[in-house]
């Protein structure tokens, strides 16, 4: 009986060397693996700082210091919230006519998809028909438009790229026109080409596309919403430059 006692009575464990692989004691230290792949680069780049905020759109401090004083001053607001501004922009594509022209149709769909979201910097949403037309050869929940809404800095990027890049490669340019304005002062114009925004390539382009800009703003008039649109230097028709 005691030979078995002592059987079932385990052995101390001789301390290990320090430095060595594995297990908890005698002082050794696992080393930290390092992340794989992206992580690892990722972890170069990221030092624990953290990055400085992007600033602020170039229009958003025209819009605050040149054209809410001058709107105010030339239409006698008595509140700041009063003074028109910018809600969104939104830009339409019509590819109905491709949905009716079978596989190659579907591939111009799809890069019209691609170059609507080179331009707005966001993927589009497609937009489908309602009800079946059979003079027009469309079908229910047909893909017939593309479309994106832009808001806040992304919708200011674009409308300085709008102005200073897309406008003056227009061919044969001779000023927007100044009645596209609606009842509540949001306006309306359109691009017969996608070629105008430098972001697509001319080389890939294998067809034309022409687009539709709404911009949307809180003006209650046309007078104030063409005003507003001035402020940010868009270039409307003039009696002298329309002949």
């Amino acid at each position: 009986m005691a030979e078995e006692k002592e059987k079932k009575e385990k052995k101390p464990k001789a301390p290990k060397p320090e430095g060595a692989a594995g297990g908890g004691g005698g002082g050794g230290e696992k080393k930290a693996r390092k992340p794989k792949g992206g992580a690892a680069a990722a972890e170069q780049v990221d030092d624990g700082t953290p990055l400085p905020p992007a600033p602020p759109p170039r229009l958003i401090e025209t819009y605050r210091q040149q054209i809410v004083p001058a709107l105010t001053q030339r239409f006698g607001y008595k509140n700041r919230l009063a003074v028109p501004r910018l809600e969104k922009i939104v830009i339409s594509m019509g590819v109905g006519k491709f949905a009716t022209a079978g596989g190659e149709g579907k591939g111009k769909i799809e890069q019209a998809t691609k170059e609507l979201s080179v331009i707005a910097g966001q993927k589009p949403v497609t937009c489908l028909s309602k009800k079946s037309v059979a003079t027009f050869k469309v079908r229910e929940n047909m893909p017939t438009g593309l479309k994106v809404t832009l808001r806040g800095a992304r919708m200011w990027e674009f409308l300085d790229r709008l102005i200073a890049l897309a406008i003056p490669r227009v061919k044969d340019f001779r000023g927007l026109s100044p009645t596209g304005f609606d009842k509540g002062g949001n306006y309306n114009f359109g691009f017969n080409e996608q070629t105008v925004f430098p972001e697509v390539d001319a080389a890939a382009v294998t067809f034309q596309q022409g687009m539709n800009i709404t911009i949307v703003t809180t003006a209650k008039s046309p007078d104030e919403g063409r005003e507003l649109l001035k402020g940010f230097g868009f270039p409307f028709r003039t009696p002298e430059n329309s002949k």
